[in-house]
């Protein structure tokens, strides 16, 4: 109908709830943050004005928490929704190593993707069984600052312990809570979100070495995490040097963030809508690069250990593109 594929009316309510939970993961994501900012500010013209003041001091006296860690709680990342989440791709996290809670980490997140499915659903809940993988390691996955001004928002990213995307942000993970803790940072950012397409990988890195710096100023081991699957997920115009990627260049420089043309599925249709398609996806977290500590890091320092960081990157694709990237045979770092 109208070139639509629609789903059938008898599927398994299990495939109706992962719909459900990958449908409220994108609109809290793409619009329900503005929506409880608009809310908010239209209940101060109303006789429910007194709410959104007591809002307001809350916000005030909570704003140090998005860089201090969050409010990470358990009964948050082990709702069943993740799990549901996890299973709609489905996701599945591997790991090559076991990681010592003696050391903190910085683990590098790649690919962006458009809407980073897979990081979320690994190191902001349990929906893939992180602390199973890696006993007594506490992640806290990195976003975007704006994310923690957005009223209501901000408070539910908290509680699974997701924090702002600043130096002192990480550096309390990673040297002010003790040990065992672990700051999951997607390293291509705003730039990388252009790139992804299907059956491709190319990666925003050789110029993104301020998380190596930090790793060697507080000792901490660098993790490469590399998501086979997170690019095919959404169909975009990408490509490289065309008007499209021109037009969100300009749109990074004055937003910091692009507003990228993406489809996928809908919710009760096969064919066009804001959803992801199922298709699998494999986290490989790699083996540590252990750093020695040097408050002071040369630039000699900082590049030998990033080479180390992308010889480590490009050995897992390698190691494992034939069996999860069977569209892609080449990772590509700009």
């Amino acid at each position: 109908m109208l070139g639509l594929s629609f789903a059938p009316l008898r599927i398994p309510i299990r495939r109706r709830l992962q719909t459900l939970a990958v449908f409220y993961f994108c609109a809290q994501f793409l619009f329900l943050g503005f929506v409880y900012t608009i809310g908010m500010g239209s209940l101060m013209f109303t006789e429910y004005y007194w709410i959104t003041l007591l809002y307001l001091l809350w916000f005030i006296y909570d704003r140090k928490a998005s860089y201090q860690g969050g409010h990470r709680r358990s009964w948050m990342r082990n709702l069943s929704a993740w799990k549901y989440f996890a299973d709609f791709f489905p996701v599945k996290l591997m790991r090559t190593a076991k990681l010592s809670p003696d050391k903190n980490y910085i683990f590098g997140c790649h690919p962006h993707g458009i809407l980073s499915f897979s990081h979320f659903v690994n190191f902001a809940t349990e929906g893939t069984g992180f602390s199973k993988l890696f006993p007594k390691i506490v992640p806290h996955l990195i976003t975007l600052n704006y994310q923690f001004w957005l009223p209501i928002h901000r408070d539910i990213i908290l509680l699974s312990g997701t924090c702002e995307a600043s130096r002192e942000s990480i550096e309390y993970i990673i040297s002010g809570k003790g040990r065992g803790n672990a700051a999951a940072i997607v390293i291509g950012g705003a730039n990388e979100v252009l790139k992804a397409a299907p059956n491709q990988m190319i990666l925003t890195l050789k110029r993104r070495k301020g998380f190596v710096r930090l790793a060697i100023k507080h000792g901490a081991s660098l993790v490469p995490v590399l998501s086979f699957g997170e690019n095919d997920l959404l169909n975009t115009p990408h490509k490289e040097d065309s008007l499209y990627n021109r037009i969100q260049e300009k749109i990074i420089k004055f937003i910091s963030y692009p507003i990228p043309i993406f489809f996928g599925r809908g919710v009760f249709q096969y064919t066009i809508g804001l959803l992801p398609f199922r298709k699998p996806i494999t986290t490989i977290v790699g083996k540590p690069i252990d750093t020695k500590r040097n408050e002071n890091p040369t630039q000699k320092e900082i590049d030998d250990l990033h080479q180390r960081y992308i010889e480590a990157l490009m050995q897992i694709f390698e190691e494992n593109k034939d069996k999860y990237c069977k569209g892609c045979d080449k990772l590509i770092i700009k």
